[in-house]
């Protein structure tokens, strides 16, 4: 791994984890679903402009067609719209936390679903992993945490893993950005008819608004994607998802500077486990360098 790939990784998972913050801020303002569906609709439209500037075409190959549809609809409707509607009433950090577990999830559902080989080391993160996310998660309920609200944040981490089983199929074979703001549009039609047929519409204008829905609009949504489908297509997707270890601590740090969310001594000890957990699930599936 080179050190722009380094970058790169580092780049996305600053950009993903403060994701969580800026939704934070917008659902305070504005209904969930329809914020973000205008969000996808712009960071859409604004990819495929890039793309066409760029020469790329809407000519995709089956399975980038295939790949790009359901990552549309198990990443920005599924995975970021539940995660929208629980951070009405769960805070940013938590909902980070449960995020960022997703890499745990994609292990474990290849060694229980599709029966493949997991290392000691693996299963020693795996075991981690959980520890650190009953560590949090004890202390939250005793707090008072919303329980419906982090139930959808496991139910958006679990289509989150869908999404990043579905990434290598639709970074493979060019045309990346027009990959990006068609996935996006996929999202903004589904969470559109979603927020037409079952939300109620309120709205109250701020410059915080303004600014949260900018940021999350051109970083999180459009660079940071376009990153991680980069990376993915450079170095593999075992090799990028080793990344996401740093996604508990960017993600809870986030949140306590700019929102003043406050976190315990459990917190803290939680997400160090859990991000130990997650770099040994990714280390394990790593193949030794022949020398």
């Amino acid at each position: 791994m080179n050190l722009r790939a380094i970058a790169m990784g580092l780049g996305f998972a600053l950009m993903w984890s403060s994701a969580f913050t800026s939704a934070r801020v917008i659902v305070t303002y504005a209904p969930p679903m329809a914020s973000l569906s205008l969000r996808f609709l712009v960071s859409g439209l604004l990819g495929i402009g890039i793309a066409l500037a760029l020469g790329q075409t809407f000519r995709l190959t089956r399975a980038q067609w295939r790949a790009t549809i359901v990552f549309g609809i198990c990443q920005n409707a599924l995975y970021l719209g539940l995660n929208f509607i629980a951070m009405q009433t769960v805070e940013a950090s938590l909902a980070s936390i449960i995020a960022s577990t997703m890499p745990l999830m994609v292990a474990l559902a290849g060694w229980v679903v599709f029966r493949d080989r997991l290392p000691i080391l693996g299963i020693v993160g795996l075991v981690l992993g959980v520890l650190g996310v009953m560590l949090i998660m004890g202390a939250r309920i005793e707090d008072g945490v919303d329980r419906y609200g982090v139930g959808l944040c496991f139910i958006a981490a679990a289509a989150l893993t869908v999404a990043t089983l579905s990434v290598r199929g639709a970074s493979s074979g060019g045309n990346v950005m027009m990959i990006v703001g068609l996935q996006m549009l996929v999202g903004s039609v589904c969470l559109a008819v979603t927020a037409a047929l079952f939300e109620p519409m309120h709205l109250e204008m701020s410059w915080q608004l303004v600014v949260a829905f900018i940021y999350t609009t051109l970083v999180p949504g459009l660079a940071a994607t376009w990153v991680w489908f980069t990376l993915v297509n450079q170095i593999g997707a075992v090799k990028a998802a080793t990344f996401h270890f740093l996604n508990p601590f960017f993600g809870v740090a986030i949140a306590a500077a700019l929102l003043g969310e406050s976190l315990g001594v459990l917190d803290v000890i939680g997400v160090a486990v859990i991000a130990a957990g997650i770099l040994a699930v990714q280390l394990s599936k790593q193949k030794p360098t022949a020398t």
